[in-house]
């Protein structure tokens, strides 16, 4: 557009020039110089449409190479786009799968606890998980099978003294757990919770026939799943009312350290009837034994006493009876014979 304007201008000038000369033959010499003037500015007007060319030219290379650019991060945002969707879906897939195999593991473990809980060997996976967890304590600490009256005992502790602590296990409100875990309504949950609490107390009072005040610390250890244990809260009150202490499994064999360390520390309970009882009968066979010493004994030490007095006089009698038969005998002997003091029994020289 500007070399159009100084071209539209040149020609203007030129008109105007050849106007003047028409009129006037003496400008000649202006009319010259107007048409170097021209010539020049035609050469200035050549040259910047050079340089309008090269510009134009340089733009359009350096538009084509940032079209290419362009391209080209386009292209590269492509195809990292791509690799993201594929990678996306492959993370989808494997969450998927992923969701399938925890959905199979899940209902198998319900069909596991459904024939476990089920079968008439209830109990029997609790005790497993029991036997893994105690089989780190030494061999004579623990005892298997222990008979309290007519019950037996899966696990016991042996306490020092001679006395054990029962420990049991429990796999209870299997069904219970399951609807629990489904149920929405506040009321149902409420049911549920109430349900499983009454199952805990029923274990509580069946573990209350171990505890035998000759052979325990009248306290027994209850073990149920960590459900149970979290379903029942209200339970672990009256457990302990009934000294039975409610734990879960995840942390019986802890429970276990820490009252075997606590008896160790602080003893054993003490049955004030029994210390009465033996204390009563300590007495009594003290006094019997004052009463020997005071009866029998003392009326023996003073025969004995007696006795040794009436020896000795004999045994003096006796010495007295030979020096009197040997200074009969044997006169010329009786200056080197001894001569026996009675009462004292001692020998003196004569």
């Amino acid at each position: 557009m500007e070399l159009l304007g100084f071209a539209l201008l040149a020609v203007a000038i030129v008109a105007v020039a050849v106007l003047l000369a028409r009129r006037e033959p003496r400008t000649a010499p202006a009319l010259d110089a107007v048409a170097r003037s021209l010539a020049q500015l035609q050469s200035e007007l050549v040259r910047v449409g050079r340089a309008q060319e090269e510009l134009k030219s340089e733009m359009h290379r350096g538009r084509e190479a940032s079209l290419r650019e362009i391209a080209d991060a386009t292209q590269g945002i492509r195809g990292e786009i791509g690799q993201a969707h594929r990678a996306l879906a492959e993370v989808k897939a494997l969450e998927q799968g992923r969701a399938r195999q925890m959905d199979e593991a899940a209902e198998s473990l319900r069909r596991l606890e459904a024939v476990v809980a089920g079968s008439g060997s209830r109990g029997a996976a609790g005790e497993n998980i029991l036997a893994r967890a105690f089989a780190n304590l030494p061999p004579d600490l623990l005892a298997c099978n222990v008979a309290f009256g007519s019950k037996v005992v899966e696990y016991a502790l042996r306490l020092p003294g001679g006395r054990f602590l029962p420990i049991d296990s429990k796999w209870t409100s299997a069904a219970s757990l399951e609807r629990l875990a489904e149920a929405d309504d506040p009321q149902e949950r409420r049911r549920l919770g109430e349900q499983v609490a009454r199952d805990v107390r029923g274990r509580i009072r069946e573990m209350g026939k171990y505890l035998d005040p000759e052979r325990t610390l009248s306290l027994a250890l209850l073990a149920v799943p960590d459900a149970v244990y979290a379903a029942a809260p209200e339970a672990h009150g009256d457990g302990y009312r009934e000294g039975v202490l409610v734990v879960p499994y995840s942390l019986a064999l802890p429970y276990v350290l820490a009252l075997y360390r606590l008896t160790l520390r602080f003893g054993s309970v003490v049955d004030t009837d029994q210390l009465s009882a033996r204390l009563r009968a300590l007495d009594e066979s003290l006094r019997r034994i004052d009463e020997e010493v005071e009866g029998r004994l003392s009326r023996g030490l003073v025969q004995v006493e007696n006795a040794r007095e009436a020896l000795r006089d004999h045994v003096g009698e006796a010495q007295r009876t030979c020096a009197r038969l040997l200074r009969t005998t044997e006169p010329e002997s009786l200056a080197v014979l001894p001569a026996v003091d009675a009462p004292s029994g001692s020998l003196t020289v004569t």
